[in-house]
């Protein structure tokens, strides 16, 4: 790129780092992170290895609630990239509206995604929801296995975030965003059933699968179709996504969520999950599509499976889902601001090449 854009990463956690240190290596982008924590903006700036400010990034603080606040930080940015939580994101996509600054985020709700799918229309700049895991790549997945067939029958979304080395009866570890997580287990689903799009319970729909040699099971979770769900609407006969786990896990979410009424309490069961759960950054990201047609004449499936570990990225150990989700959003953004999407409107994950997404700089990652 011949002139530097300028980027704000909202929200310095655990993935908000990673993609500030992705970006910073790269010398096309200046990077401000941002956090309502000083301390912790400044070290998502800061390299592990020297200690010193990282190359081509600033750090500043900001209330994500408070549109006087987004409107200072944002203004004469080029891009927003939103880690910040769900509920953040309405609001900031607002002022970047306003701004006329480009917006990506992370977000799997449903709710969230609509909103801002509304802010786009006649919008000047582009408004890219979902870039990041699931819904986010697995979209771009989905969208280019079944763009192969000539009719779709079955689609079949399967993704795992999961640690690599379990020791409490829910075999899980916190990797991510604890409100993502309760999110995902207590929202409705969407499923498209007879080529009808319909939403349904979250944990039903249990299956079990192995994938090298693996037993795993999968259930039904929130969110993880994105907007697929409504532009496959009509064109498959049976579309679902579904998260993976390690047997068992599923039984004590329903004694949580049902017996116990955490459902209804969900800072509760936040508390209780982080309390509880030990986070891990030794973890493994399992992507699972099946897709089912009619391909030249002959019901035809095919299939893409992936395994990504935890690794290190310039000199620091990154779990698998911070780096598979800091990867598909820096990947979005390269690739609009090399002008290969649309400058401004609504962009959905389908929109976006496969192909051009795995031969991206930051898309690496996931080849």
């Amino acid at each position: 790129m011949s002139l530097k854009k300028n980027v704000a990463v909202f929200g310095a956690g655990k993935i908000g780092k990673l993609v500030v240190h992705m970006l910073s290596q790269s010398d096309d982008y200046h990077v401000t992170v941002i956090d309502s924590n000083k301390n912790a903006a400044q070290i998502a700036a800061t390299s592990p290895t020297s200690g010193k400010i990282l190359r081509n990034v600033d750090y500043d603080t900001a209330d994500f609630m408070s549109q006087r606040d987004i409107e200072r930080v944002l203004t004469g940015k080029d891009y927003i990239l939103s880690c910040a939580p769900f509920y953040c994101n309405i609001g900031i996509a607002e002022v970047a509206k306003k701004l006329k600054v480009h917006y990506l985020d992370l977000t799997e709700d449903v709710k969230t995604t609509a909103a801002i799918k509304e802010l786009a229309k006649e919008a000047k700049s582009a408004f890219i929801p979902q870039c990041g895991l699931a819904p986010g790549f697995i979209t771009i997945v989905t969208n280019h296995l079944a763009n192969q067939f000539d009719k779709v029958n079955t689609v079949k979304m399967r993704v795992g975030a999961l640690p690599m080395y379990p020791h409490n009866r829910l075999k899980y570890n916190l990797t991510w965003s604890t409100e993502g997580l309760i999110n995902e287990y207590c929202n409705p689903c969407e499923i498209i059933s007879d080529s009808k799009l319909e939403d349904v319970p979250a944990l039903e729909g249990l299956e079990y699968l192995s994938i090298d040699g693996e037993e795993y099971e999968a259930f039904n979770t929130s969110g993880g179709l994105g907007t697929l769900a409504e532009s496959l609407a009509g064109k498959v006969t049976h579309m679902d996504y579904k998260s993976i786990r390690y047997p068992g896990h599923r039984d004590i979410l329903c004694t949580l969520l049902h017996d116990l009424k955490f459902i209804d309490d969900r800072e509760g069961l936040k508390k209780v999950f982080e309390r509880s759960l030990p986070h891990t950054s030794q973890d493994v990201v399992i992507i699972f599509v099946t897709v089912t047609g009619e391909k030249e004449g002959r019901f035809t499936q095919q299939s893409y499976a992936k395994k990504i570990y935890h690794a290190e990225i310039g000199g620091e150990h990154w779990g698998a889902i911070q780096i598979t989700t800091a990867a598909g959003i820096c990947s979005v953004l390269d690739i609009h601001a090399t002008a290969q999407l649309p400058a401004h409107g609504f962009i959905r994950q389908e929109d976006i090449s496969y192909n051009k997404c795995i031969g991206n700089r930051f898309g690496k990652y996931y080849s």
